[in-house]
């Protein structure tokens, strides 16, 4: 992120003529200074300001969760018929349909139903025995999480980091609350899709501020806090929806406290890095001085200066730009990471999602806990991954998590649903596994692609890996309409796939960040070890 923002920067800034050229003419030879050289030398790569900030931000990236909670109000909820045009009249019960309740000459359409509870849509809409329309609530939720990309993008980029976020919040917050006053399973359904296409950036949103401020010695902590945060956002959920019933008032109780972030555009500073790519180098001098103020560090006049005034861009050298599919397709190597790394991304979204919607559904067990359960056993997972990222390399940690997570899931399909402990236990471990996986994913993946084509490769791998999350709300259709172990084969199955792909790429511990396609294509080779100094 460091380089690509520091290009950006040098790109927006006019060359410099006049006196300017002479002033810099005396220290051509010198390293121009960017942000984190500031963060690590002067202000402080992670002091008091940059905590307070990760609090701040840390409410939005809670709330980011709450789009969630369709697992809860479009659950599944047990129901029989109530009437049948039958010559026998009699009544049966939710467990028990005995035969003579039933014509045995034909078959007839069931008119109505009764249901155990009405703490559903489920309920409100009549959707017995129509579960293919009902998990459409969370296909389409993913979806717009799809669809926010572009456009929360475009929005950060052109109006600003903080403009962004409380937009978003806001969106998730207005269209959430209107949802809870749907009418008809369709207004449901189109709100679903509108509140992720226009709030579904709340987290990136939130993210981006969070790091952009830390020096890269804390990036991965940061990241694993900013992951950690989302976790606990769902355990919340999960409280909410079990003490605060029916699904109208969850949803009221969720989305309306979400209306106090529309106070985080003035309490937060915008984004250094978003203010230097723009050009508003007084505003951003603003921001550094009270970085250094609360951090109670100063800033040099002479690293000032030089931050405010980048020196002019390399010239672009002609005839080596292929393009970027002509490149993937010349470059043997970079193609195999180009289809190799999608498959990563859709294992880890279909496999996380999964776990946490099939969470609901576990035999003999309370479905608000296990999904509490089932959301809090990542943010170990999470740290975890911070814990071995550095030691034991990326690539061992990622296909660790894979196999793990899989093993996992693989043995809850054959442990008998009476052992509701150990299948709970089971569970828990394949969702600890993929977790491992989620924070380790966007750190290998980035550090295979050369700077030119980063961030274009990386959003093309987290695109396709959404086919992951929205496929995933569909498997609980096939453990009720098939075989009860489908989902957790096909989780393992994914995992066992991707664990072995991730064998086929070389190691980048240790290695330097490449800068053009030679050096991502020498990544494993001597060479290609980062130069340290004693």
């Amino acid at each position: 992120m460091a380089e690509s923002r520091k290009g950006s920067v040098m790109s927006d800034r006019p060359s410099v003529t006049g006196s300017n050229r002479m002033a810099r003419k005396g220290s051509v030879a010198e390293k121009p200074i960017d942000l984190d050289d500031l963060l690590i030398n002067e202000l402080g790569q992670f002091g008091r300001f940059q905590v307070r900030m990760i609090m701040l931000i840390s409410v939005p990236m809670i709330m980011s969760a709450f789009m969630s909670e369709y697992i809860f109000s479009a659950a599944a909820i047990p129901h029989r018929c109530e009437r049948f045009e039958s010559s026998q009249i009699g009544n049966g019960s939710l467990d028990y349909c005995p035969a003579y309740l039933f014509e045995q000459s034909r078959t007839l359409e069931c008119e109505s139903f009764v249901y155990e509870k009405d703490n559903s849509v489920v309920y409100d809409f009549n959707l017995g025995c129509k579960d293919n329309l009902r998990v459409l609530a969370g296909t389409l939720n993913s979806v717009g999480t799809l669809l926010v990309l572009p456009i929360i993008g475009f929005i950060s980029d052109r109006w600003g980091r903080r403009l962004a976020l409380t937009l978003s919040v806001f969106n998730l917050a207005l269209v959430g609350l209107i949802r809870a006053f749907s009418v008809n399973y369709p207004m449901y359904l189109v709100l679903q899709l509108l509140q992720t296409t226009v709030g579904a950036g709340t987290y990136s949103s939130a993210y981006i501020f969070a790091t952009e401020l830390v020096g890269p010695k804390y990036r991965v902590v940061t990241s694993a806090t900013c992951a950690s945060m989302f976790a606990i956002g769902q355990v919340v959920l999960g409280l909410v929806a079990w003490l605060v019933q029916p699904w109208r008032y969850m949803i009221m109780t969720l989305h309306i406290p979400c209306f106090l972030i529309i106070s985080y555009y003035w309490l937060l500073s915008e984004s250094v890095r978003w203010l230097l790519s723009k050009k508003k180098y007084d505003e951003a001098k603003e921001v550094l001085e009270k970085v250094a103020r609360v951090n109670k560090k100063q800033i040099s006049e002479k690293s000032m200066h030089s931050l405010m005034n980048p020196p002019p861009p390399p010239p672009v050298t002609e005839g080596n730009d292929y393009g970027l599919i002509k490149t993937i397709i010349k470059s043997r190597v970079l193609l195999r990471r180009v289809c190799t790394t999608p498959i990563w991304w859709i294992t880890t979204t279909f496999v996380y999602y999964g776990l946490s919607i099939n969470s609901t559904a576990l035999v003999g067990t309370n479905m608000y806990l296990n999904f509490i359960l089932t959301c809090a056993i990542e943010i170990p997972g999470f740290f975890t991954a911070v814990l071995i990222l550095d030691r034991v390399g990326r690539k061992i940690t990622l296909s660790s998590g894979f196999f793990l997570s899989a093993a996992f899931n693989i043995a809850f399909v054959f442990v008998s649903s009476d052992l509701t402990t150990v299948r709970l236990v089971l569970f828990l471990l394949g969702k600890f596994g993929i977790s491992i996986v989620f924070t380790s994913l966007y750190l290998f993946t980035s550090e295979l692609y050369p700077t030119q084509y980063r961030h274009t490769l990386l959003a093309f791998s987290s695109m396709i890996g959404r086919l992951g999350s929205i496929t995933a709300p569909l498997t609980p259709l096939l453990a009720d309409n098939y075989w009860h172990g489908i989902p957790n084969l096909m989780f393992g199955g994914m995992g066992l796939i991707s664990g072995c792909l991730v064998l086929t790429q070389p190691e980048t511990l240790g290695t330097k960040m490449p800068d053009t396609l030679e050096e991502a294509e020498a990544i494993g080779k001597p060479k290609s070890k980062r130069q340290t100094s004693t």
